[in-house]
């Protein structure tokens, strides 16, 4: 289903498209395309894509025509975006071929086409996005996804619109302490009652009841700015800190983000890693299968070491079975924090890897972590905030001086009027307010006090998330090493049940036993594999440093 809307802002039309540009719906938005530029040839056309959740082929040489008559497409998406990149790069290159055609003659035409049959090739590979393999499959690096989670990410997005929210109303606050200047005009016709004006009650014999109707006309500009006025710079002080702890909040999003998509990314990583342990499981249990079933046929082997050998090959099978299903949920998983169209096909480009490192000092880490956590940053940026709206509060009892003034053009007429102007200079000094201000400083101790104990209860937990980081760092790694002497005993053991069993010394239970031993083995290697690595996340997230260690 494909929905077309259609608003016209600032001289230009919109034409905002959701759901699937394809069969059908591509004649709907040609039709609708058509009827525009035929009603309005001179106006400016803008075509939004970014709710558009798959375009085929017919779509994109719709597309291409919209925006050869001179229709902008506006996407986001690496889907979306290369394919408009795509649509507008083929339309540069058409265009500049047709000046060098017009420049230098058509004689030159058939070693221009020889020349884009050579280039042709590396330009087209040159247009696909960054990461897409030619079959449209998006194969993205720890890098590309953390980079791509950062400008897609809705929670990302929203801490920046937050920010951005902040900032404007510190824009605002400051407003208030610069002059203020209106233009006004006005024109009027009146009728006033003399009688009623001076309250007299009886009638005065030649004495007229009304005055008018006149005309009254009024033109000019009006101006104002505090002088001296302590409150309103406290406030604007107020929002300067809270813009500050805006930000703060956005860059704390942002890490977290970025530690949800580490996170996911390795987590689909070792799901990989376990669908493709479990297919080596799956070709050794089928080797030993077969070896069974070969001893059995020699007449060496025994009918139950061929039923054991079968029935751990179906078990094998069965492991795979779940490893794979894992892996797609952790695929479409990862796609959704990306925000990534659903139908795109997502595949990783890294593995699992050991990156050795010395183990960081706990309070040398502490002191980084209060240093560079944004959480701890905008908490003392509130901490601000809430003092200098202490001080808005508290200086509402100094005497404020403020200048007004207006000139104006006044008369009975447009063309009878004369310059007419006011200035004056005003102080104005609370007496009594009801106690007003009392609780309003009040309330911003309290606030004060309340963000204090925040404070104290971050840095326990910045404290507990390093502490408990490091231990999980150390412990990853040591589980590693134990876990990789695990997986090179284990395959010697299979190895020897092997050789035993091929020579009749035993049975196969040793070959099966051996086996479980290696699967065990290999599942211990990548979950300490993934805990290292998340240990590692861990730990860049506890002195925030995640933007700055996965965001190149």
């Amino acid at each position: 289903m494909l929905r077309i809307t259609t608003t016209r802002r600032r001289g230009r039309v919109l034409l905002t498209i959701e759901g699937r540009l394809a069969g059908a719906s591509i004649s709907a938005l040609q039709d609708c395309w058509r009827e525009l530029r035929a009603n309005s040839p001179s106006v400016a056309f803008s075509v939004d894509l970014c709710a558009v959740s798959f375009i085929d082929e017919a779509g994109k040489v719709l597309l291409k025509d919209i925006h050869h008559q001179g229709g902008e497409l506006v996407a986001n998406g690496c889907l979306n975006q290369a394919i408009v990149r795509e649509i507008v790069e083929g339309e540069e290159m058409s265009s500049q071929k047709r000046r060098t055609r017009g420049r230098k003659g058509s004689h030159f035409f058939y070693y221009g086409f020889l020349l884009f049959a050579l280039v042709a090739p590396g330009a087209l590979r040159a247009q696909q996005s960054p990461g897409a393999s030619p079959d449209g499959t998006l194969r993205l690096t720890l890098d590309q996804a953390v980079g791509l989670a950062l400008k897609q990410n809705t929670s990302a997005q929203i801490a920046v619109l937050s920010a951005a929210q902040s900032e404007e109303q510190k824009n605002i606050a400051r407003a208030a302490l610069l002059p203020q200047v209106q233009l006004g005009a006005n024109d009027s016709v009146q009728r006033l009652n003399i009688q009623a004006g001076l309250g007299i009650v009886i009638p005065i014999p030649g004495f007229s009841q009304h005055a008018g109707p006149f005309q009254v006309f009024n033109a000019g500009p009006s101006f104002g700015a505090p002088i001296f006025d302590l409150t309103l710079w406290r406030r604007y002080q107020a929002a300067r800190f809270t813009a500050d702890a805006a930000r703060a909040s956005s860059l704390s999003t942002r890490e977290q983000v970025i530690l949800l998509v580490v996170s996911q990314y390795i987590g689909t990583l070792r799901a990989t890693a376990d669908v493709r342990a479990s297919e080596s499981r799956v070709e050794l249990a089928q080797a030993l299968f077969d070896q069974a079933a070969d001893l059995q046929k020699a007449g060496v082997g025994t009918g139950i070491d061929t039923l054991r050998a079968n029935v751990e090959l179906q078990n094998e099978k069965q492991r795979l079975i779940v490893a794979q299903a894992t892996q797609e949920t952790s695929l479409f998983a990862l796609s959704r924090l990306l925000n990534l169209d659903p139908r795109q096909r997502v595949e990783l480009a890294d593995s699992l890897a050991f990156f050795d490192t010395p183990q960081p000092d706990v309070d040398a880490s502490i002191d980084q972590a209060l240093a560079g956590r944004p959480e701890w940053k905008a908490l003392e940026s509130q901490v601000r905030a809430a003092q200098k709206s202490r001080g808005a509060a508290g200086a509402e009892r100094f005497p404020s001086l403020r200048f007004d003034g207006d000139w104006a053009y006044t008369g009975l007429s447009v063309n009878s009027g004369i310059p007419t102007y006011k200035y004056q200079a005003g102080v104005n000094l609370p007496i009594f307010t009801g106690g007003r201000i009392h609780a309003e400083i009040v309330n911003a101790d309290l606030e004060i006090k309340k963000l204090r104990q925040q404070q104290a209860d971050l840095r326990n937990e910045i404290a507990l998330d390093v502490k408990t980081a490091l231990i999980n760092l150390r412990s990853a790694r040591n589980e590693v090493e134990v876990a990789n002497l695990g997986v090179k005993l284990a395959t010697d053991e299979v190895d020897q049940a092997r050789d035993r069993f091929k020579a009749g010394v035993a049975n196969n239970i040793e070959v099966i036993s051996a086996q479980d031993s290696l699967a065990r083995a290999n599942d211990n290697q990548i979950a300490a594999l993934f805990r290292f690595n998340q240990a590692r996340a861990d730990f860049a997230r506890a002195v925030g440093q995640m933007e700055k260690l996965y965001a190149k």
